[in-house]
């Protein structure tokens, strides 16, 4: 190797040295010195300061890269911050409505004058009135019901006591609201006696031929006299008449197959009349003998006032 060669590769090795900053790599100058002499020393040196400037621009790149992410962790972070605000600055906005809208209920419901203690002792009360209704209303519909029954079977017993109407043997009539079959003393009893005639006999046998086909229904046999007095032994009063002739009635329709246990017996001397006793004719109408059918009791409580 010439000094020429030699002295270009030294330059080249100074200039490469200066760049990398590596001069604490670099050999003094009498070091130098010796090297010039010894050009493989030389060689060895540069491969040691390219090395050198290889690694040290590798750890610029790191450098710079790890610069890079942190900058970018940073702004990150930055814009993280600015979101973390921005969305605990809309949740206060939504609380400080909340809370703005609940004083303006607040208000409204005192400007109402109502609380929801009240409103819940009114509904209290519309419940009850409406469970009273409700009840009331089934009364009604049971008392419809019971009347319906009872206008159907007036109806039917109208149809089978046709015969004896038209023959003027009995009446029958609406009092009180309850049907009740008439039939006149004149028709059954002499004046003042207690024996049924025959054709007495006969109408009072028709009358329990229709008694009989009248399931779970009772009657009440009562007896009703004019203004006349009576003064007897046996009968000192019209009293003791007018009920001395329902009992005979009832025992009349027992004997004809009515059970005992649907029949009863009452006198109302000359103290329920149904005609003036001014003369004959309404004196007349008052001598008889009722047959009430009686209401059931659960006709009772349906038709008692609310």
């Amino acid at each position: 190797m010439n000094d020429h060669h030699l002295a270009s590769n030294l330059a080249r090795f100074v200039f490469i040295a200066a760049l990398a900053g590596a001069s604490s790599a670099c050999v003094s100058r009498d070091n130098f010195d010796a090297a010039v002499k010894d050009g493989q020393t030389v060689r060895a040196l540069l491969a040691q300061c390219s090395a050198d400037d290889a690694k040290a621009r590798a750890d610029l790149e790191r450098m710079t890269t790890a610069l890079a992410q942190a900058t970018a962790f940073a702004e990150l972070e930055k814009k993280e911050l600015a979101d973390a605000a921005g969305t605990r600055a809309q949740v206060q906005a939504k609380l400080d409505n909340a809370i703005a809208t609940n004083a303006e209920l607040k208000k409204e419901l005192e400007r109402l004058g109502k609380n929801a203690d009240a409103l819940l002792a009114e509904k209290g009360g519309l419940t009850s009135a409406l469970t009273d209704a409700k009840a009331r209303l089934e009364e009604l519909r049971k008392a419809q019901a019971a009347a319906a029954a009872r206008a159907m079977l007036y109806k039917e017993m109208l149809v089978k006591f046709q015969k004896m109407i038209d023959a003027g043997q009995l009446k029958i009539a609406i009092r009180n609201g309850r049907m009740v079959i008439q039939l006149s003393n004149d028709v059954l009893f002499d004046s003042g006696h207690t024996e049924i005639k025959p054709s007495g006999q006969q109408a009072i046998a028709e009358v329990a031929a229709v008694f009989k086909t009248i399931p779970d229904r009772k009657f009440q046999v009562a007896g009703d006299t004019d203004t006349v007095p009576i003064h007897t032994d046996r009968y000192p009063s019209n009293w003791e008449l007018s009920t001395a002739r329902a009992v005979e009635v009832v025992r009349t329709l027992i004997a004809q197959g009515v059970r005992p246990e649907v029949l009863s017996a009452a006198g109302y001397g000359e103290f329920d009349p149904v005609a003036p006793n001014d003369d004959a004719g309404g004196r007349a109408k008052n001598r008889r003998i009722e047959i009430t059918l009686q209401p059931n009791l659960d006709e009772l409580v349906a038709m008692q006032p609310g």
